[in-house]
């Protein structure tokens, strides 16, 4: 019997028929994520488990047998972290979808993997609390994978990323043991942070089965602010004066290409000739978040802002707001696109996004930025000509151009989305010779024999 006939015969001995797939044309939807660029291997099979014992199972065959594991969410992320190697499984959390507890009085819910972030944003709503993070994808990325890449969203600014909510997660290690990390107080500091170490490791460490989120009252409605600039280098110079002076709930950033791409994608009324648009939000309650609004369109028109004003309903907040998340899809509209993910010190805002406005040219691409700018989160997005190969290069030279203007500015080469395979190099070019040392040291604590998502995240030097 081959390893990967031992494998099958543990996970047709815990799941159901339907749950094990090895169809060769329904297995490459589950071997790519949404990134373009990134390598993609042949798996064997996919297994959809349904409980944390089964799932323990699985990986305790897989180590026994040697077998390369690809953990799998809703496929939403864009670095290829949860791209196919050849040889292996794929473990897809994606029915795993139940939440498990919700506690209003500790403030936290319980919940597997596989559930979206918006339908559970909508569960612990009708219990009168709202979980934080919020992701562009919130429709259709899975809680599982906000962990496993610390996801952030429009609201990170002030509520902070994934990472912040977590309080406690149920983890499956690589030989199949299951331990539960964290706690559920808001406080505690018994022991190394290990709950922590497994936000953001993209599934290399172990897989989540559960996660204990922190929730918080419903805020109130947020009052919208908004500012036009004739450079994005402009907004960038606001950016640092909103941050000093205030803490908005939201604060976006969208330059003229990116405005363009949606108003060509889905007209909405956007000033497609600015040279970029600010979006914030007070969601403060009453007067106070009336006068955190006011404070940030000040800071706007001190830093050269050719219009300033809130918005005048919760339509219009509504309209902006949609123009924003529908950057990607207006971008992914116009041809082949590959989405970066750099963050960067306020101080160095106005100065990158000229540079990467410089890349464009140089590189011969088109680059619309847009992003969490209260945080310094840019996601600066490459289009070239579908099919074009000579352009296709010229967008991974840029793409790579990018992360080195982060790098130098004293930023990092991913805020949000993780390395998976597109940046392994670039993590090394931040991380100096120890820290690299380290991650391959707790690597190999935790998976030893290197079955979990082999040749992702980890520095590659």
């Amino acid at each position: 019997m081959t390893p990967e006939d031992a494998v099958l015969s543990t996970a047709g001995h815990v799941l159901d028929a339907g749950d094990i797939m090895t169809d060769p044309d329904i297995l490459r939807t589950y071997s790519v994520d949404r990134s373009i660029g990134a390598a993609v291997g042949e798996p064997f099979a996919a297994v959809f488990p349904r409980t944390v014992e089964q799932v323990s199972a699985i990986l305790a065959s897989a180590h026994s047998q040697r077998v390369p594991v690809v953990p799998r969410g809703a496929g939403s992320g864009l670095t290829g972290g949860s791209n196919a190697i050849d040889g292996s499984l794929i473990v897809c959390l994606e029915r795993m979808r139940d939440v498990r507890r919700v506690d209003v009085t500790n403030g936290y819910v319980e919940t597997e993997p596989g559930i979206f972030n918006t339908e559970l944003r909508e569960h612990v709503a009708r219990h009168g609390l709202w979980y934080a993070p919020d992701p562009a994808s919130k429709d259709y990325c899975s809680i599982g994978g906000n962990v496993n890449t610390n996801a952030g969203g429009l609201c990170c600014v002030k509520y902070g990323v994934t990472r912040d909510a977590v309080l406690g997660l149920e983890v499956v290690l690589a030989d199949g043991r299951i331990t539960r990390v964290g706690r559920r107080t808001v406080k505690g500091v018994a022991g190394y942070d290990l709950a922590g170490l497994f936000v953001g490791s993209e599934g290399t460490l172990g897989i989540v089965t559960m996660a204990r989120l922190r929730l918080r009252p419903i805020p109130p409605r947020a009052i919208t602010a908004v500012a036009l600039f004739d450079s994005v280098s402009d907004a960038g110079r606001a950016v640092e004066s909103i941050m000093v002076a205030a803490t908005p709930s939201m604060l976006e950033l969208l330059d003229r290409t990116t405005m363009r791409a949606v108003e060509e994608w889905r007209p909405c009324g956007l000033p497609v000739d600015a040279g970029a648009m600010l979006i914030a939000q007070s969601d403060l309650p009453g007067e106070s978040g009336i006068a955190e609004a006011e404070m940030v369109l000040r800071a706007c028109e001190a830093a050269g802002a050719t219009e300033a004003y809130r918005a005048e309903d919760a339509e219009q907040s509504e309209l902006l707001l949609g123009a924003r998340r529908m950057a990607i899809v207006a971008l992914e509209a116009k041809g082949d696109w590959l989405l970066d993910d750099v963050a960067l010190p306020r101080s160095a805002l106005a100065e990158a996004v000229t540079e990467i406005e410089s890349i464009a040219e140089r590189r011969d691409v088109l680059i619309g930025t847009f992003g969490h700018a209260g945080d310094g989160n840019l996601h600066p997005t490459i289009v070239t000509p579908r099919g074009d190969v000579d352009a296709a290069a010229r967008a991974m030279l840029a793409f790579d151009d990018i992360l080195a203007v982060a790098l130098r500015h004293g930023g990092t080469v991913t805020g949000e989305h993780g390395i998976g395979l597109l940046k392994r190099r670039a993590l090394a070019d931040e991380l100096d010779e120890v820290a690299r040392d380290l991650h391959t040291t707790v690597k190999q604590a935790l998976d030893p024999r290197g079955i979990l998502n082999p040749g992702k995240s980890l520095p590659l030097w």
